[in-house]
């Protein structure tokens, strides 16, 4: 996960993302490198549109919500179930964010 990271940080800073500046960040940050991982994030981020896959991913997060069954009305929510409810939500988008980690090795 470091290493995707490694490479997310490289992106937003406007560097290349190579196997040379990924292994730095890594060693500047003190995490054991592994030149396989990083060259294979290296050649799998290669073919990826960053910007892209970042874009599509809070709408991967975003699920249908399930209706209920007809005749049935859902019983209004207390405040705190409301503040539970976002709670939950953010934390499904911030699993679906992780998620996107898959799509570079």
């Amino acid at each position: 996960m470091e290493n995707i990271y490694a490479a997310m940080l490289l992106h937003k800073a406007g560097k290349t993302i190579d196997e040379a500046s990924v292994t730095k960040v890594l060693e500047a940050a003190g995490v054991t490198v592994d030149q396989i991982q990083i060259k294979a994030l290296v050649a799998s981020l290669s073919e990826v549109n960053i910007d892209e896959a970042i874009k599509a991913a809070p709408t991967l997060a975003a699920a249908a919500p399930v209706a209920a069954p007809a005749g049935e009305s859902k019983p209004v929510a207390a405040p705190e179930d409301k503040k539970k409810a976002a709670e939950e939500e953010k934390a499904k988008e911030e699993a679906a964010l992780e998620g996107l980690g898959a799509l570079f090795g």
